[in-house]
């Protein structure tokens, strides 16, 4: 047949017709499993782990464990296997997941909102101490994580923690996972609005439900009413940020979209003001959309932030009102600006009651069992029975009469919990590390605490607010990104051309209403080595060449490479 201008294709070479499988998005009716995690929801939930693990892995070993359970739904309770010892980062990326595996896991105890009582923290500590080989880590999402856990000893655990009101569920996986909550949600004097009562109402109604525990990936919220703007609102798939609106009062600005990674995105706002009362709804139509729209076919692609990129805000809000909540959400203002660059409570703050909050650093977030244990008796002694964790791995002791502020200071930093810290001290953060974790390449604990010993030593007389963040790898665990110094473990070469555990160095990074990811200087390593000789060469710089009132963060945005470098 002669091609025509009716018939243009009639000319054209024949081509393979093939049907485009979407992205995996169930609401789009691609409902078939695309890649190995999605099949493995799809056989059984995540969930329902926790019946053979009490009943059949317990009791069998861990050689009992199957594997889409082992390296899949285990998480769903909390559990990851962790790195078997002497791998070095170098075999990260080369080794099967059999092959990384130790026959020991990291277990992770969910905190909302970073409250915890005195009874909790010290169960958490003897938990530690007994099944854990005193190990304890606070987290950058307020969770506290134990290692060096055998499956036989899981169910036990489990009641320990229950017995107090504590969980691992849905503390890891693809679900929502523990939400973050200003650490003095009723306590501060300046808080706008206390969102503890929303937390809590989500705990109660979607967290282990199968409502919401099949999701393309994990799912991140944070409520807060602080001004300070303590939850990294920012980087989280939703977040509800305090604020006044003129005309209905304290309530909360929406945000979705954040999140780091290997593709850094600052969440947007829906310009959408959420009463506290409708917080719980609201946060269920975004997980809903989240879980039906998603992008499932590539794991790569299956947060919310990439959704919420191909859409953009006003499309999201329109989904969310019309197809979830079947109702217009009401306009509002954004947050207003933070009056100080710290965010983490360290330091000596009055309560509403005119009582007193103490927040203190532990190094990098590590702490022990038996550490844990001495805070719950400290907080005791003087008059608490709460504690907070932070989101800057910091811990707060609530509840202080005036006349025992000073002792409690005092015995705390016999303990090397300072709440005096220096500013490396209190902004230096680090991820776990190669130590116990399957995609690290690089240590990060022991190096992130011993650079803060050598920058007291060399730069005593530095005051400036600082973030220092310490990854392990690319993930941003421990956001590099936002940082104003963010290091990313990789593989160096030294100057004797040897391959070396170093960092990629991002600079200028910053979360608040200025929030941006850090700036890479084309070809910045330092092996872990160096790095105590980089920061504080940069630093000095800093100091040089800033400007009246000048932060970091803005003065290695215009800085010279060579003042980088």
């Amino acid at each position: 047949m002669a091609a025509t201008p009716q018939n243009p294709a009639a000319s054209a070479p024949r081509r393979k017709v093939s049907r485009h499988r979407g992205e995996g998005q169930w609401a789009m009716g691609h409902f078939t499993p695309l890649n190995g995690n999605e099949q493995f929801k799809k056989d059984d939930d995540g969930l329902n782990v926790r019946t053979r693990i009490e009943t059949i892995y317990s009791k069998r070993g861990f050689d009992s464990i199957d594997p889409n359970d082992l390296r899949g739904r285990m998480r769903w309770w909390g559990l990851y296997t962790q790195r078997k010892p002497g791998i070095d980062g170098g075999k990260t990326a080369i080794l099967e997941p059999e092959e990384l595996d130790d026959k020991y896991f990291m277990l992770r105890v969910r905190i909302d909102g970073g409250r915890l009582t005195t009874q909790q923290l010290r169960v958490i500590g003897e938990i530690s101490q007994e099944f854990a080989r005193g190990s304890a880590d606070v987290t950058d999402r307020q969770n506290i994580q134990l290692h060096w856990i055998r499956i036989e000893d899981v169910p036990e655990i489990w009641n320990r923690l229950e017995a107090v009101g504590l969980s691992t569920t849905e503390a890891c996986g693809d679900t929502p996972r523990v939400v973050i909550g200003s650490p003095v949600a009723g306590i501060a004097e300046d808080e706008i609005i206390d969102g503890s009562w929303a937390i809590d109402e989500i705990n109660r109604r979607f967290i282990g439900s199968k409502e919401f525990s099949n999701l393309p990936r994990k799912f991140k919220s944070a409520i807060s009413g602080s001004p300070l703007l303590d939850v990294v609102h920012e980087i989280n798939d939703i977040a509800f940020v305090g604020v006044e609106h003129p005309d209905h009062g304290p309530g909360f600005d929406l945000w979705v979209g954040g999140g780091l990674s290997t593709n850094p995105k600052i969440g947007v706002r829906l310009g959408a003001w959420v009463p506290l009362a409708e917080v719980p709804d609201v946060w269920a139509g975004v997980i809903g959309i989240f879980r039906d729209y998603g992008y499932r076919r590539l794991r790569t692609r299956a947060r919310l932030k990439f959704l919420v990129a191909d859409w953009g805000a006003e499309k999201f809000r329109q989904i969310l009102e019309d197809e979830y909540l079947e109702r217009k959400l009401v306009d509002g203002p954004a947050p207003a600006e933070p009056l100080q660059r710290w965010r983490d409570h360290v330091g000596v703050h009055r309560q509403q009651d005119g009582n007193f909050y103490v927040g203190f650093a532990p190094r990098v977030g590590r702490v022990d069992g038996t550490t844990l244990a001495k805070i719950a008796d400290l907080a005791e002694a003087h008059g608490s029975g709460r504690v907070r964790t932070t989101v800057e791995q910091k811990m707060i002791v609530l509840d202080v009469t005036e006349d025992q502020v000073d002792s409690l200071v005092e015995a705390l930093e016999a303990l090397d919990l300072t709440a005096k810290p220096s500013p490396f001290r209190r902004g230096t953060m680090a991820c776990t590390g190669i130590e116990y974790c399957k995609l690290a390449i690089v240590e990060t604990k022991a190096r992130g605490s011993a650079l803060i010993d050598e920058l007291e030593r060399r730069l005593p007389d530095f005051d400036e607010p600082l973030t220092i963040n310490l990854n392990g790898c690319p993930n941003a665990c421990a956001r590099i990104q936002v940082a104003d110094i963010g290091l990313k473990g990789q593989l160096v070469l030294d100057d004797r051309g040897e391959q070396v555990e170093g960092f990629q160095v991002h600079l200028g990074g910053a979360l608040g209403l200025e929030a941006g990811f850090g700036r890479k200087v084309r070809g910045l390593k330092v092996t872990s080595e160096e790095l105590p000789d980089y920061v504080e060469r940069v630093l000095k710089r800093f100091q040089a060449e800033r400007e009246d009132g000048e932060r970091f963060a803005a003065w290695a945005s215009r800085a010279s490479e060579e003042s980088l470098s």
